[in-house]
């Protein structure tokens, strides 16, 4: 039969698994570091995955598939539901700290409040004119030296890319502290695994939002703790 169906393009897919989580029917998963349909089966043709891709890689196109199996659905989301997430970002994995690593006491430098990203006014007085860093949430835990390499003298708002809904605010929030608080720079700290390649996504909207122009820099932190990348772009 012919029908509705979501379509992947592959070359804008980057494997974050966004889509994957917001498909309640787990007719998407991540495989080979792309996002594909399992079975046409498990797909309504809704398109309600379209919005979770920060890539712009998911569209409906009308084409012969399967017709929609709300049974087979049931007793796939059920599976899912004893199973860990088909996201690469959530593969378990133990590892020792280095004979290098040595227990020390450290000061924070934290210099305001609240740090969630939903709960910052963006004409908060403590942002005007700062350097602001953009962190996923996991960052700080991975990487040691997280408050005195990142946080000394700067304001700081955490986000989880995956898990936080209404990001659509996130950029709106953004755009006001380039435009109204007049950050100075922004930097963007994220995990090596996939799902957190959407917080810069959101950073880069709200730049190209934004009536100033401000400098970004990336920074991937490897799941071991190691600074991988460090870049302004």
């Amino acid at each position: 039969m012919k029908r509705t169906i979501v379509k992947i393009d592959e070359s804008r897919c980057n494997g974050c698994g966004l889509c994957v989580t917001g498909c309640h029917e787990g007719a998407l998963q991540i495989i080979d570091g792309k996002a594909r349909i399992v079975a046409d089966i498990y797909c309504d043709g809704l398109g309600a995955c379209i919005g979770d891709c920060p890539e712009d890689a998911i569209t409906l196109e009308e084409r012969e598939a399967e017709a929609y199996d709300e049974q087979a659905v049931m007793a796939r989301t059920a599976s899912l539901q004893e199973k860990p997430c088909g996201c690469p970002g959530a593969k378990e994995m133990s590892f020792s700290p280095s004979a290098e690593q040595k227990e020390v006491s450290v000061c924070s430098y934290l210099r305001q409040w609240p740090i969630q990203l939903h709960l910052l006014n963006p004409a908060a007085p403590f942002l005007k004119n700062t350097n602001m860093v953009l962190a996923a949430d996991c960052t700080a835990f991975a990487y040691g030296d997280f408050h005195h390499r990142f946080m000394k003298n700067n304001s700081v708002a955490i986000a989880c890319p995956k898990l936080d809904h209404s990001q659509e605010v996130y950029v709106e929030k953004l755009t006001a502290m380039i435009d109204r608080s007049a950050i100075n720079t922004l930097t963007v700290i994220v995990m090596e695994v996939p799902c957190c390649g959407g917080l810069l996504q959101i950073a880069r909207q709200a730049q190209a939002n934004a009536k100033r122009k401000i400098p970004i820099k990336k920074v991937i932190v490897g799941i071991q703790g190691e600074i991988q990348n460090e870049e302004w772009i």
